[in-house]
C-alpha cells in the first residue's frame, strides 16, 4: 500500500531493497525478514537462491509464499545456500490472480489439509518458522502442534506461536480514497476483518492535513511564530536598495512589504504605545507616551510623525 499498489505483484525487487536497506540501516534489535517479490523466485531454484542473496543483505532471513512444490524445493535451495527463510501458507497474497480475491483458506477438509501439508513441507525444507494467514482457528492450532518450528499468526487466531499485523492496519492508517478503489478491485475490506484497530491514526493525519490547506490557502499560515528567520531594519533597506539598483522594483517593494509585516502594535494600561519587530533579536523597536489623540488602538500622534503608514485595526 505505500507504494500506491492495489496487491504485492507489481513490486520489484529492486523496490525491495530500498526498502530493506533503509530498515536495516535503523533497526538494531529486531529480527528482520525480506519478502521475496512476486515473480523472483518461481521458476527454478537457481533464481531464487540469487535472489535471497541480494535481499539478505541487511536481512536476517528472507520469507517466501505458497506450499506447492516448486516453492517448497526453492525455500530448500535457499536455506541450503546459508540463508534463513520463513515460509508462508493459507492466504498468499502474491496468488491473489488465481484465488480472484483476498479470502480466507482451510475452510473446508480440503484446503484444511493443504495448510497443513505445506507448513510441514516447508519445516522439512528447512524453514525455522512459518507464517499462517487466514485460517481458522481450529486448523491454525494441529498445524502448529504438528510443527516443531514456530508459526505467526495473521488472521489466524490465538493458537499460533506469535503474531503480526501490518501497523498501517493495527493504527487505522488507511483513510484515503486510493483504499477506496482497493476495495473496489480485490472486494477485500479496506481494513481486514481480523485486525484490531488500536487507534485511528489516519483520521488524525486526514484531519490534519485538511486544516494545513485551509491555513495556507486562506493564508494564516505561515504566522510571524512560524517565520523564525531574521534579518535586522538596516540590512532590509540595504537589502531594498540593492534590488533597486538592480532594476528589481517590484521585488524592492515586496522586500519592503514584507518587513512591514512583522511590526505589531501594542498599547499598555497607560496608553503607551509599542511597536515591536518579530524578526529582529531586540523586538521592541520604540515606545510612545505622548498622545494627541488615541484611535482603535493605535496612538494618531504615530500616523502623524509618519511612524506608522497603515491604522492597525
Amino acid at each position: 500500500m505505500t507504494r500506491s499498489c492495489d496487491t504485492t505483484l507489481p513490486i520489484t525487487l529492486d523496490e525491495m531493497l530500498v526498502h530493506c536497506r533503509a530498515v536495516a540501516r535503523s533497526a538494531k534489535r529486531p529480527l528482520l525478514v525480506g519478502d521475496l517479490p512476486f515473480g523472483t523466485y518461481e521458476s527454478s531454484t537457481g533464481p531464487a537462491v540469487d535472489t535471497a542473496v541480494r535481499l539478505q543483505g541487511g536481512m536476517d532471513a528472507i520469507k517466501l509464499e505458497g506450499g506447492a512444490p516448486s516453492r517448497i524445493a526453492a525455500a530448500k535451495a535457499i536455506v541450503e545456500a546459508g540463508i534463513a527463510v520463513i515460509g508462508h501458507g493459507g492466504l498468499t497474497p502474491q496468488a491473489i490472480s488465481v484465488l480472484g480475491r483476498f479470502k480466507p483458506q482451510g475452510k473446508n477438509v480440503s484446503s484444511a489439509v493443504k495448510v497443513v501439508e505445506a507448513a510441514l513441507a516447508f519445516q522439512e525444507a528447512g524453514c525455522f518458522s512459518i507464517v499462517l494467514e487466514c485460517v481458522p482457528p481450529p486448523v491454525a492450532a494441529p498445524a502448529t502442534a504438528a510443527l516443531q518450528i514456530p508459526t505467526i499468526g495473521v488472521g489466524a487466531g490465538p493458537f499460533c506461536s506469535g503474531q503480526v499485523l501490518v501497523y498501517h492496519d493495527l493504527l487505522g492508517m488507511l483513510q484515503h480514497p486510493h483504499h477506496a478503489k482497493v476495495f473496489l478491485a480485490t472486494f477485500s475490506p479496506i481494513t481486514p476483518k481480523f485486525c484490531k484497530q488500536y487507534a485511528h491514526v489516519g483520521e488524525v493525519i486526514n484531519k490534519a492535513l485538511v486544516e494545513y490547506k485551509e491555513e495556507v490557502t486562506n493564508g494564516s499560515f505561515p504566522d510571524l511564530a512560524h517565520s523564525p528567520y531574521k534579518i535586522n531594519e538596516t540590512d532590509v533597506n540595504d537589502f531594498r536598495h540593492e534590488l533597486q539598483r538592480l532594476g528589481l522594483d517590484k521585488a524592492a517593494s515586496a522586500a519592503c512589504e514584507a518587513a512591514q509585516k512583522n511590526l505589531m502594535v501594542s498599547c499598555s494600561y497607560d496608553m503607551t504605545i509599542y511597536i515591536w519587530d518579530f524578526m529582529v533579536d531586540d523586538a521592541l523597536v520604540s515606545g510612545y507616551d505622548h498622545h494627541s489623540a488615541f484611535a482603535a488602538g493605535v496612538d494618531m500622534s504615530m500616523l502623524l510623525e509618519g511612524l506608522m503608514r497603515v491604522l492597525v485595526l
